[in-house]
């Protein structure tokens, strides 16, 4: 079992892309913490994943943007198995609009979970992962970490920034036993992505149909959304991956929407 008895924090792993992979490192022998912002929901998670797959879950009520919540939640994963072995930086919303158009509010709060959420997460739990000089830390970040779309500009800011702070964390940690890299989907068919359908349709003047097919799916080789099986099967090969040679890396799960 590739992650036997290691400890995982996943970030908005109550449902969606989160979800499953906590249950794909429970099926690898990993013992998660489901760090949500729904209390409820994370113990319902942490409930399914320690009936399922007869390894240990907590549920960690989690605001990414807020420091204290994140210190604490960090300490109490710390506490109940004496440390992080790996991170899955992956809480995230989506708000579209143009530029002209976008409020300054929903610009912050795009930038802080997704880019402050981060960067908090893995300042809380590097101490731990350098004490035993070893550790993954993963960044959800998108195919728009490499490519931009219109009515995404706080969206594609912070998945570009995500590269950077990987690439910064590789930098400092490598030396000290610690991988950071960054998975980068293309669309995948969850709440989030279900939630931009209408939306984008309003503000392109097109059907919700055109945008499926056209827009999310319109650049991929088969016409094929990324599933949330696939992106838990890459972050099991990156936390499970046990040299250096892939520190700092990205890696683009898209149907090749977008290819490097």
């Amino acid at each position: 079992m590739k992650l036997k008895d290691k400890s995982c924090i996943v970030t908005g792993a109550a449902s969606g892309i989160g979800n499953a992979i906590a249950h794909r490192f429970a099926s690898e022998g990993g013992k998660v913490a489901i760090a949500d912002l729904n209390q409820d929901a994370a113990q319902k998670a942490a409930d399914e994943i320690k009936a399922k797959y007869g390894t240990d879950a907590l549920a960690i009520a989690m605001d990414v943007t807020s420091e204290q919540q994140v210190d604490a939640g960090v300490a109490q994963v710390v506490s109940a198995w004496g440390g992080v072995d790996v991170l899955v930086s992956n809480a995230g919303i989506q708000i579209v609009n143009p530029v002209e158009n976008y409020a300054f509010a929903d610009w912050k709060k795009m930038l802080a979970i997704h880019l402050d959420g981060a960067f908090l997460t893995s300042k809380a739990v590097l101490p731990h992962m350098y004490a035993k000089g070893s550790g993954s830390i993963l960044f959800m970040g998108s195919v728009h970490s490499k490519e931009a779309s219109p009515l995404k500009s706080a969206y594609v800011t912070a998945k570009h920034g995500l590269l950077g702070l990987a690439r910064v964390i590789a930098k400092e940690g490598g030396k000290k036993g610690v991988r950071t890299n960054v998975i980068c989907p293309g669309f995948v068919r969850t709440p989030l992505v279900d939630k931009q359908i209408p939306e984008q349709a309003k503000e392109l003047g097109i059907s919700e149909d055109e945008v499926v097919k056209k827009v999310m799916l319109g650049q991929t080789v088969d016409g094929e959304f990324t599933t949330v099986e696939d992106i838990a099967e890459v972050a099991l090969f990156f936390a499970g991956f046990e040299t250096n040679a892939l520190n700092g890396q990205s890696l683009i799960a898209s149907h090749g929407w977008f290819m490097e």
